[in-house]
């Protein structure tokens, strides 16, 4: 029997893997990627090969959903590893993917990673303990405008909590749903402001982890006009009264008029 290494890359390039992730993909047998959750940095899947000296195999979505190739290579190797961009198990296709595994009686292990759902509380500077349930927000399709996220966030912000609203993307594509098309997509699922109002002030934070990280924070008609660059973006909702260190905090990344 195999044993998969599930194997966090973190919200930057091959340089934010571990001297243990780097010893485990040299031993692998097969190493494949999937890139569906968040993407890297261009060019970091061949670097990581030319580091490790072995091929990396990129999964699609469907294809790693499937779980087939991975138990098909267990059943070959002793060692195969899946690296995921930020940290494998924050995904629920990778949870199942582990319990598909122990079925089929492979063991597996675990190299946690930086993930943005604890990343971009903390470079904005907003307390983790304050975080609400997390929302997706998924690309607006003919009949396809589901409301939950919009409930969720209400919800949030009724109990005193942040929300962390992450977008969509299709990567095969080249496709990321940017943090100024979300917030016009949740103002057209709430257009009276009920669980947002104009004036609320939100923060949006994009490629974090990266050396061009950058964070904004006003109120949510403002940042409606701001280009925030290129993928990745996120955006947080924080609740209506911050805890004077998280306004110290996230005051650094506040909007000026002009």
């Amino acid at each position: 029997m195999g044993e998969l290494w599930f194997i966090g890359l973190g919200l930057s390039d091959e340089r934010g893997l571990s001297p243990l992730a780097l010893d485990a993909l040299r031993s692998s047998d097969a190493v494949f990627a999937e890139e569906y959750t968040a993407v890297a940095p261009a060019g970091t899947l061949e670097r990581l090969a030319d580091t490790i000296g072995r091929p990396v195999t990129l999964l699609t979505r469907p294809l790693l959903e499937s779980e087939a190739p991975l138990l098909h290579a267990l059943q070959k190797a002793s060692r195969v590893a899946l690296v995921v961009v930020g940290d494998p198990f924050t995904a629920t296709t990778h949870v199942a993917l582990r319990v598909a595994v122990e079925r089929a009686g492979h063991a597996w292990r675990y190299v946690p990673n930086a993930s943005i759902l604890t990343a971009a509380v903390g470079f904005l500077g907003l307390s983790a303990y304050r975080f609400g349930r997390t929302v997706s927000l998924p690309f607006p399709a003919p009949g396809f405008a589901p409301r939950s996220p919009i409930e969720h966030l209400a919800a949030n912000r009724a109990r005193g909590l942040h929300t962390l609203v992450l977008l969509d993307l299709v990567p095969e594509e080249g496709r990321f749903l940017l943090a100024r098309e979300g917030l016009s997509i949740l103002r057209e699922r709430d257009p009276d402001g009920a669980a947002v109002p104009d004036s609320a002030p939100v923060a949006v934070a994009a490629r974090v982890g990266r050396p061009d990280a950058a964070g904004w924070f006003g109120p949510f008609d403002r940042l409606r006009s701001i280009d925030f660059g290129p993928p990745m973006h996120v955006i947080v909702v924080p609740a209506a009264d911050l805890h004077f260190e998280e306004s110290a905090a996230i005051e650094r990344y506040r909007i000026r008029s002009v």
